[in-house]
């Protein structure tokens, strides 16, 4: 077994709880004396930073939102409400996407930097990551944090960065430098396995050993189908500017949380309180400071608005300590019909069934369209040649994967409230080739 931290990764549970505790305190107490924001935020919940000591505490403190950083910001006020450090000891400045209203911003000390990288040095040596290893990564270079975040984090392990920014690099950078690692989504990584073929160079015989597919949430079916098309194993990241970065180890039996640097709590849909280890709920995040640290930007309670299941909290087979969650899933992509909600990834889930495989690229979209009474469902697909490409099973396979475990939304489909409609193009005729940024792949145009 090899890791990157292994005392604090290994640490027996008893005394990671006591750590994570310890933690929790002085961050809490951390927020009241420098964040304006939680300054007045404790003033009008009445609440005494004092008493909150531990992880149950956190119940009794308010959830917050992104909402609530975008509204303490410029333009919206004078100040970043949530920066809780002078400008001279700023060294970076970040923004979020920005898809769900006004981008986010976050300031990153030195500080925060070396334990931003040391998530992802954990998560790259899980992984089997390690020195004279050459990754290209295709995240963004841009006022996000993961890219840069994935590159310092290679500098402690001694891994070599190929920073392309994007997975339309010409095919020549794996002739020339012999990667040995991928960073870049599911979809991307199908795209350049495309390319590679076109210009006769088979992926499964490339210099390549491990894929990491992160940027979006995805189907075990479309994971698998990756690992067939490149013939080694790929491992799932999950990670944000707000500082979550979990990484999934080689064993793949879930998202290892570095549970000394981030709490994450999973609650019910109204936020009210914990749900229990095996269900969904909405990820809830802490900010943790180790005593005496300091952060640029610190998040009490914050709500990631995705979704996700503690898969564990026993030793992982790897050996690591820290709890394990499933891939998150974004709330903002999941629809309800019929009082069931599906998400993007369940569409996913039915495209990739292996067989469909042999006549579709795995490209898709999804619009919702209707009302209250009746619900259609289009779901577009792109074939490899669309004058061979199988429909009826592909529709067959798409819809037993579907509905199934879906008794409301099956039945709405019998008595013909809920309508699925299958569309099938050519390569390059889906609706988000021709929309700028990345694409919308389940549309509710209700």
């Amino acid at each position: 077994m090899s890791y990157f931290s292994e005392e604090m990764e290994t640490m027996d549970r008893d005394q990671l709880d006591a750590l994570v505790d310890e933690r929790i305190h002085y961050t809490v107490q951390y927020a009241a004396e420098n964040s304006p924001f939680y300054r007045k935020w404790f003033r009008d919940n009445r609440i005494n930073p004092s008493t909150i000591r531990e992880h149950e505490d956190l119940r009794e403190l308010p959830v917050i939102s992104g909402k609530d950083v975008r509204e303490r910001q410029p333009p919206e006020t004078e100040e970043f409400e949530f920066k809780c450090i002078d400008w001279p000891e700023v060294y970076t400045i970040h923004e979020t996407s920005g898809t769900s209203g006004n981008p986010k911003s976050f300031f990153l000390t030195w500080e925060d930097w070396n334990r931003y990288a040391e998530k992802y040095a954990r998560a790259f040596t899980s992984q089997k990551f390690t020195s004279g290893d050459r990754v290209v990564v295709c995240a963004s270079y841009g006022m996000n944090v993961g890219a840069n975040t994935m590159t310092l984090a290679a500098q402690k392990i001694g891994m070599s960065i190929i920073p392309m920014g994007r997975c339309t690099f010409p095919v020549s950078i794996m002739t020339k430098y012999h990667p040995t690692g991928i960073v870049g989504s599911v979809f991307k990584l199908l795209r350049l396995a495309r390319r590679m073929e076109s210009e006769g160079l088979n992926p499964q015989e490339s210099s390549i050993k491990r894929l990491i597919a992160g940027g979006e949430s995805f189907a075990d079916e479309s994971r698998a189908y990756l690992e067939e098309v490149w013939d080694v194993p790929v491992y799932n990241t999950y990670g944000s500017t707000e500082g979550t970065m979990c990484g999934e180890c080689h064993e793949k039996v879930g998202l290892h949380v570095p549970e000394d640097m981030v709490h994450l709590d999973v609650y019910d849909p109204a936020l009210d309180n914990f749900v229990d280890d095996g269900e969904c709920g909405r990820i809830v995040l802490t900010t943790l400071l180790p005593p005496g640290g300091k952060t640029g930007t610190l998040l009490l309670n914050y709500d990631t608005e995705d979704t996700t299941v503690v898969v564990s909290r026993d030793k992982c087979p790897c050996g690591r300590t820290h709890l394990r969650i499933m891939n998150p899933e974004r709330e903002a992509e999941t629809v309800w019909v019929a009082g069931t909600p599906f998400n993007r990834v369940d569409v996913e889930r039915g495209v990739f069934q292996r067989d469909n495989m042999d006549y579709l690229t795995g490209e898709y979209e999804a619009f919702l369209y209707g009302d209250t009474e009746e619900t259609t469902f289009r779901v577009s697909m792109e074939c490899l040649d669309s004058s061979d490409c199988a429909r009826d099973l592909v529709q067959e396979n798409f819809l037993k994967s579907f509905l199934q475990y879906r008794p409301l939304l099956s039945e709405a489909y019998q008595d013909g409230s809920f309508n699925i409609l299958f569309n099938f193009t050519e390569p390059g005729g889906l609706e988000f080739y021709h929309i700028k940024g990345r694409p919308k792949r389940l549309v509710d145009r209700r």
